[in-house]
């Protein structure tokens, strides 16, 4: 099945689809690349998504906006893909949304949002379309997050040692070998915030993570902000820009203000390396495959192979097949591919779910839903072209 991955993450700077032919052979999944398009939210958009997320108040009628406004966004990339990926053969598409609010209480997560009417992409390209991914999760109790668990877990089953999966995207999720699986917390959330607010918007992320590069680490800040309780809490956790946005960095900084802007990016960048390497220890991995926006930082990813010495390597998931800066992406075409095949998309381990549970919802497209029979108990290791 020629299958498009839809994908927005918390940074909201644009949306990834990649499109892959899945196919199931036995225990396995086989996964072939057919290549990844990015398309940035226009500027308009992006400034009224980022007015509306927390800690911000709205309104239900800018809600509707932007529902609509992304879903006829992530419709074009659709659109392009099937066109420029698949020469207009694709047969589903998977799409992650954009999500706005995910509701966690007393580390208990109540409610989740994704928005992008998938409406608009059923209609652009009159494919079916899954989508609303993690709710039902959450309806069995689970956190909802991290979903890719068990796309991670296939992908590095077989593997020496003991690997973990990390992903660097607005916020950082770790996957282990034994189905453990959380959100570590901040990975660009913070920096993207920092800078954006250092530089008056002139920038809206470190690039090349030069400017945590020019500073130098205050120890002070670092070890207020590793106060956080939220590090100390145990598995399966999630968090997001609920949490670490704008405010609460300005809240972490009282006190500091006369540090120089290089001297915060720098300690903030010092932050996602000291826990996410806290988290990768705490789950007894060997080594780190790791993918996301945050592997084009070599600033920080310098900073998380000090933190972890030379006893616990780290890879990027280029090195296996699957492109860092796409991996999401697919992993949500695997996941549609699931749901498609009436199979469960996730871990209960790794979410905290009581049971596994068949994701999302479908949306017809031209010709209804033609939904393959069910594979009997699915594939337990994913194979990326050949790889693995």
């Amino acid at each position: 099945m020629r299958v498009i991955g839809l994908m927005s993450g918390t940074s909201y700077d644009a949306i990834d689809a990649a499109a892959a032919d899945l196919t199931i052979d036995g225990d396995r999944l086989l996964l072939s690349p057919l290549g990844l398009i990015t398309r940035g939210y226009d500027e308009a958009l992006r400034t009224a998504l980022g007015a509306a997320l927390p800690p911000a108040a709205t309104t239900l009628a800018e809600v509707c906006r932007l529902d609509t406004r992304i879903g006829q966004a992530f419709a074009a990339a659709a659109a392009e893909a099937d066109r420029e990926l698949c020469d207009g053969r694709a047969e589903l598409v998977a799409s992650h949304g954009q999500t706005v609010y995910h509701w966690v209480e007393d580390g208990h997560v109540h409610g989740t949002l994704q928005i992008g009417q998938p409406a608009w992409i059923a209609e652009r390209t009159g494919l079916p379309v899954v989508s609303d991914f993690r709710p039902r999760d959450i309806a069995a109790g689970g956190q909802g997050a991290p979903l890719v668990s068990i796309v991670d877990r296939m992908w590095l089953r077989g593997r020496p040692g003991s690997p973990a999966a990390l992903n660097l995207g607005g916020i950082a999720n770790i996957t282990a070998p034994d189905g453990t699986a959380f959100d570590t917390g901040p990975a660009n959330a913070l920096i993207d915030a920092a800078v954006r607010e250092l530089t008056r918007g002139r920038l809206t992320y470190d690039p090349e993570g030069e400017t945590a590069a020019r500073g130098t680490v205050d120890e002070g800040l670092l070890a207020d902000l590793l106060g956080e309780p939220y590090y100390a809490r145990p598995a399966p956790k999630t968090t997001g820009k609920e949490l670490f946005h704008l405010p609460y960095l300005q809240a972490a900084l009282t006190g500091y203000e006369a540090l120089a802007p290089q001297d915060v990016v720098a300690t903030l960048t010092v932050l996602t390396a000291r826990t996410v390497a806290d988290a990768v220890r705490s789950v007894g991995a060997t080594e780190v495959i790791a993918s996301g926006g945050g592997t084009r930082n070599p600033t920080l990813m310098a900073f998380l192979r000090a933190e972890l010495g030379d006893g616990i390597p780290v890879r990027t998931s280029d090195e296996l097949g699957l492109p860092s800066a796409a991996k999401e992406a697919y992993a949500f075409a695997v996941l549609g591919f699931l749901t498609a095949h009436g199979l469960p998309g996730t871990v209960p381990q790794s979410t905290g779910a009581r049971h596994a549970s068949v994701l999302g919802s479908i949306t017809p497209g031209r010709t209804g839903i033609q939904v393959p029979a069910p594979a009997g108990g699915g594939p337990v290791r994913l194979v990326v072209d050949g790889l693995g």
